[in-house]
């Protein structure tokens, strides 16, 4: 089918499904606060309403799918969901972003059940700068989950870390050495103020410039990598080879050319990571909607999207966090372990 495009010509091409909105960790830059609202366990969507839901974004051009949460290796069995869908037409790729800390017990499974491929967060290599981040424990568990993802076959294994401003930007070039020695790719990303980063800061925003400058007083210049091609990561490549990805949504945005969209785990789905306002598909798909109804309500919601949230949030003279604890706790849909980051 031919590809569906918003008001600014984006295609409709990347899907991020979360399957729950739980996370085993508490990261400053995503869930500082002590105390959440989580969504009713009623409310999450079956495998099976999940599966047919992306049936439906397919049909209209999608051909990413990336399983996300909170963490999404909290659903149980998971693997079951990751069958379902490694088969279906047009399902060109498949992806996981993890914390990793469950990882080591799932990764040959998720592989035997046809998962494509695997993102996994580290934001240090410190044990106790990672309790100092998380508020849990777990640093070795990490580790190993990482370890199995390599011993299960996970040949393009990402790695993903969060740079905060004192806090761990220097550990750029040791998590670029582990990253080489392990064969996986690093992509850093820049601190970003959107739902649950109640605590942002501009100041703690270390911009992709200065990432680029620190890569290259350790290695020298990096090259940049052509073909984007929708990604969030600009890929760069050092002379002996290695490459890494930066993702500077909050310095350096790519609105243009964003084709992701979001759907939660009871059934939300936004255009933009910004967006304040959802479309519901639980209730029409419980309600008995037939798929040209389901695809009826996504097509025209797409074909109207104009979000271009990063680059108005860049923007702003006065950069605040994006919303404040008492509109998020009025409305969980709007943090970033519900929607999927």
């Amino acid at each position: 089918m031919p590809l569906l495009f918003d008001a600014h010509r984006r295609p409709l091409r990347s899907l991020r499904l979360s399957v729950t909105d739980r996370c085993n960790l508490r990261c400053a830059y995503c869930m500082p606060e002590e105390e959440y609202r989580w969504l009713e366990r009623a409310a999450l969507l079956s495998f099976e309403e999940l599966a047919r839901l992306v049936d439906r974004f397919l049909a209209l051009g999608v051909t990413k799918v990336r399983l996300t949460g909170g963490e999404p290796l909290l659903r149980r069995d998971l693997d079951v969901l990751v069958a379902a869908l490694a088969t279906k037409p047009g399902l060109a790729d498949l992806a996981l972003t993890t914390n990793g800390l469950l990882l080591a017990e799932q990764a040959a499974a998720l592989k035997r059940a046809g998962l494509h491929r695997l993102t996994v967060s580290i934001d240090t290599l410190d044990p106790r700068r990672f309790e100092q981040l998380t508020r849990r424990s777990g640093h070795d568990a990490l580790l190993a989950g990482i370890e199995a993802a390599r011993r299960a076959g996970f040949r393009d294994l990402k790695l993903d870390t969060v740079v905060l401003r004192g806090v761990n930007d220097d550990e750029v070039v040791p998590l670029l050495r582990y990253a080489q020695g392990i064969g996986a790719e690093i992509r850093f990303i820049e601190y970003m103020d959107v739902g649950g980063a109640t605590r942002w800061s501009r100041a703690q925003v270390v911009p992709r410039a200065e990432l680029l400058a620190t890569v290259a007083a350790a290695f020298g210049p990096a090259t940049p990598l052509p073909d984007r091609d929708g990604a969030p990561a600009e890929r760069f490549a050092l002379r002996d080879g290695t490459t890494f990805g930066i993702i500077a949504s909050t310095t350096a945005p790519f609105c243009a050319s964003c084709d992701r969209s979001r759907l939660t785990a009871d059934g939300m789905w936004f255009t933009c990571l910004y967006a304040t306002q959802g479309l519901d598909l639980r209730g029409p798909l419980r309600a008995g909607a037939s798929d040209a109804e389901l695809e009826a309500l996504l097509a025209p919601r797409w074909q109207a999207r104009s979000d271009r949230g990063a680059e108005e949030r860049l923007a702003l003279h006065e950069r605040a966090p994006f919303a404040p604890l008492a509109t998020l706790q009025g409305d969980p849909h709007l943090e970033m372990h519900t929607r999927g980051g």
